[in-house]
């Protein structure tokens, strides 16, 4: 299987550590030709307008929307699940559009109000989730079709469907790998990417 991590700015390095401690190593992607071949894409936290303008301005934003369609997998985390979503406020913004949710961002402060908190979960064992939060974004409105899957004081901080994950927090940053599994079950079963296609 061959997964990549969004390599333009955030915590690349942290994404692919992990990975690698689940035995799937993980190539940068920096250009729309690195999706090639690719089975799923990890969007890491970092800034999300620099991120949007470095995407758009090398035909990144195309080539995920491509990405996307064809099945590929997708996990963003923070700064990632805002390029993800539908909907973007404060400030108003663009992303991919891939994810039907809202996002409101910096809803939880600013940098130095960063934290550590325990989010409830459905998946697996604990009960619960060491949610790493920085600058992170709340999600204020998810879709039909979309499933949430931990949440902190009533709010969802991970939502997924069929090929998408995301988390408003850093599970890269913590001991939490049942993100990471949940993303490489669902790039097992997509077909490697073409991206002339």
């Amino acid at each position: 299987m061959d997964v990549g991590v969004l390599a333009l700015q955030g915590d690349v390095q942290a994404h692919a550590k992990l990975l690698e401690t689940l035995g799937q190593p993980a190539r940068e992607v920096r250009r729309v030709a690195d999706l090639a071949g690719l089975q799923g894409l990890v969007l890491p936290g970092g800034e999300s307008s620099t991120m949007w303008h470095l995407m758009r301005a090398g035909g990144l934003d195309v080539g995920l929307a491509s990405f996307a369609n064809h099945g590929g997998a997708l996990l963003g985390t923070c700064a990632g699940a805002i390029l993800l979503a539908r909907e973007v406020s404060n400030p108003t913004a663009c992303g991919l559009g891939l994810l039907d949710i809202g996002v409101q961002r910096n809803a939880y402060g600013r940098q130095t109000e960063s934290c550590v908190a325990r989010a409830t979960t459905d998946v697996g064992r604990p009960e619960w989730i060491e949610a790493v939060l920085i600058r992170a974004p709340r999600i204020v409105r998810v879709g039909r079709d979309v499933a949430t899957r931990a949440r902190i004081d009533g709010d969802p901080v991970w939502v997924e469907t069929a090929r998408i994950i995301a988390t408003t927090f850093h599970p890269e940053l913590s001991d939490e790998r049942r993100v990471h599994q949940r993303f490489l079950e669902r790039a097992t079963h997509a077909a490697p990417f073409r991206a002339a296609d």
